[in-house]
Order: structure tokens, then C-alpha cells, then sequence
């Protein structure tokens, strides 16, 4: 039985669809772009790069802008609506009903399959992403490149030190379940936030087909599920519970806020950009991609996105030493179970969490 407690807090504007496929309703509005549009500007004029939000509200996005603007004269837009799952449905969502703007899209490795089936992205090389050749080979899952890594990190559970203590942590699956900590959980909706997606593949790698019964039990403990990361992590330092769904590195923000692992794991999670097919700007997304891999960009991620750099080249904060956190024991689902069951298991997910 649902827990009748439980708090699902939609994203404005978004209504689910199928399985795991999302369509825009776009609201009207000088903010809103159109889903259908009209020819790009010529190719050197404006780039459109399609990103999630906690990359523009966090990011680097401010310094990616200017400084590539500077090197090309080139205008970027970023377009940073919801959630990298949500900005995945937005540009499939735009092609389909006649064309779309963007030129580049930025998001999880773990929707590359999902991307492939619709066709959304050319394939790259190193001839096409000089930078690409400093990518170590374990980060390069898809071997088409169609989503090019440019930073990597690991979904764990984040606890507020002024409200729990360390002796106080669950250290493994089953003692999450536990009713000292009903409702002291937020999460993120696999449907729409690559967080949340990743966090349902780490129990989906312990629990296999069985973990929609872990999920029903762990529903009494969970107080909101959030379209995406950005709102789930500012209800949490809000105090509106004492755990997260978050990242590894969360204490080099803030020391206040630490990772812990559940039985020693936490879940591997690689973001990538790609370039759009159709785009009328292909030389130009990926001279942008290539830029992202550039030290200059590469060694701002680790103080504002909070994430370790895809190029092996670059240097990491001194104190990242000591708040960035690695697990001794990192879990990953291989892409091709991902390829043949993410619809499946999103479908389990929403019938066990939400009812539909």
C-alpha cells in the first residue's frame, strides 16, 4: 500500500507520457521558447545549448558563456528549463513537433540509450573533440561518443551533521528502512532528474527485480519526491528533512552537509555533451564541446558544480583532498542492461511510488 503521506511535488509544465518519455506543455510568455522554429541563426551567430538547471543556478554556465563568447564572437544561450531528464523530453519533445533550436545538449550517460533510440545526437571522435583524447577510457561508456563526457561524480545519501549525528546513519539498504527515520528522506523522480534516475539504478544494482519491494517499504521514510535535484537540495538545507539524495562532493560546498556510504557503494554518475542532429551550427557545438574539456573549463567544475573533471589533466583543489569523497566500492549498471530495461523499471517505480 502507498504511503498516503508521501509528498510527489511535480515540475510546472510537465505531464508524464508512456514510460519514461515526458512532453511539454509549454506555457506562453516572453520566457517560453516555441516548439516549433524557425531556421537557426547562421552558423557562427548563436549557439542554443540545452542543460539542466543546477548548471546555470550553480555552474560554471556565467564563466562558459563569456569566456566562449570572447574566444568566437559567438552568442551562447543556454536554455536551462527543469531537470537534465526533463531538457532531454524538451528537446524531443520540440524535434517532433517540427524542429528545435537547440544545437547542444548537455546531461546524464545513463539516457544515452534513450537518445540513440530516438536518434537525437551525432557521433563523435577525437578528430571531432581534440580534447577528447584526455577523457580516460572508463568514462567514455558509449562508444559512438554521442554524449562526450565532460565531468563525472557518485549519487550517495547527504546528512545534515546538525541534526543527525554519525553513530545515528543507516549503514546499509535494510537499515534505511528503519522507522527512526520516517519521513527524514528526500528524493529526486527517475522520470525526470538523472539524480533520482541514478539513485534507482543503485538499488536496482542491489536489490535486481526485487526492488520495487524495497522501495515499497522505504516509502514511509521518504517525506518528497522532486522533478529534480536543485529543489530536493534546497528543501533539504531548508531543514524539511536530514537526508538527501545527493553527490559525494557536497561537503566541499558546504562542510555542514556530509556524504555517507550505504555498505560502502555509492553510484557512479557521468555527464556528457552532445551535439544535436540537424543542428545547423555542427562546427560550432563541437568547438563548444571541446571547450568544455579545456582546463579552463575543467578545473572551474570542481567549485561550482561540484563535480570531478572528466580530463585527467586537470587539477583538483588542494582541500578536494580532504571533503571529496570516493567510495570503496563504486556501483554502476552496465549501459546495455540500462538500453534493455529503463523503460521497464521506470514503469515499476511510478506503479510502487505514485500509483500510475
Amino acid at each position: 500500500m502507498r504511503n498516503t503521506n508521501l509528498i510527489l511535488r511535480a515540475a510546472t509544465g510537465v505531464a508524464l507520457l508512456g514510460i519514461g518519455i515526458l512532453v511539454l506543455v509549454l506555457v506562453s510568455g516572453p520566457a517560453a521558447l516555441p516548439i516549433v522554429v524557425q531556421a537557426q541563426a547562421e552558423e557562427g551567430d548563436t549557439l542554443y545549448v540545452y542543460v539542466y538547471s543546477s548548471f546555470v543556478e550553480w555552474g560554471p554556465a556565467a564563466f562558459v558563456e563569456q569566456e566562449f563568447e570572447r574566444r568566437t564572437g559567438v552568442d551562447v544561450q543556454f536554455v536551462a528549463t527543469g531537470a537534465s531528464r526533463e531538457m532531454l523530453a524538451r528537446l524531443l519533445t520540440e524535434r517532433d513537433a517540427g524542429g528545435t533550436p537547440a544545437d547542444v545538449f548537455m546531461g546524464e550517460l545513463n539516457d544515452v540509450p534513450k537518445a540513440k533510440q530516438f536518434d537525437l545526437f551525432e557521433p563523435l571522435s577525437v578528430e571531432d573533440v581534440p580534447n577528447l583524447q584526455f577523457v580516460p577510457r572508463e568514462l567514455q561508456v558509449d562508444p559512438e561518443n554521442t554524449l562526450i563526457p565532460y565531468e563525472h561524480g557518485f549519487i550517495t545519501l547527504v546528512y545534515d551533521t546538525q541534526a543527525l549525528s554519525a553513530e545515528e546513519l543507516p549503514r546499509a539498504f535494510p537499515d534505511l528502512l528503519d522507522g527512526r527515520f520516517r519521513e527524514a528522506l528526500l528524493v529526486q523522480d527517475p522520470r525526470t532528474s538523472s539524480v533520482g534516475h541514478a539513485f534507482l539504478f543503485w538499488t536496482i544494482y542491489n536489490f535486481g527485480e526485487l526492488f520495487p519491494q524495497y522501495w515499497e517499504r522505504l516509502l514511509p521514510n521518504v517525506l518528497s519526491v522532486f522533478p529534480g535535484w536543485s529543489a530536493a537540495y534546497e528543501a533539504f538545507q531548508a531543514g524539511e528533512a536530514p537526508i538527501v539524495v545527493s553527490f559525494s562532493t557536497d561537503a566541499c560546498f558546504d562542510e555542514r552537509y556530509q556524504p555517507f556510504f550505504l555498505e560502502g557503494q555509492a553510484y557512479r554518475t557521468v555527464f556528457g555533451a552532445g551535439v544535436v542532429k540537424g543542428t545547423d551550427n555542427p562546427s560550432l557545438a563541437r568547438e563548444f564541446i571541446d571547450f568544455l574539456l579545456s582546463l579552463e573549463v575543467q578545473e572551474k567544475l570542481p567549485t561550482t558544480e561540484f563535480m570531478f573533471p572528466a580530463n585527467a589533466q586537470a587539477e583538483l583543489p588542494e582541500e578536494w583532498q580532504r571533503c571529496a569523497k570516493v567510495p570503496p566500492a563504486p556501483a554502476v549498471l552496465p549501459l546495455s542492461a540500462v538500453a534493455e530495461n529503463d523503460d521497464r523499471w521506470l514503469q515499476l517505480w511510478a506503479e510502487t511510488v505514485v500509483g500510475r
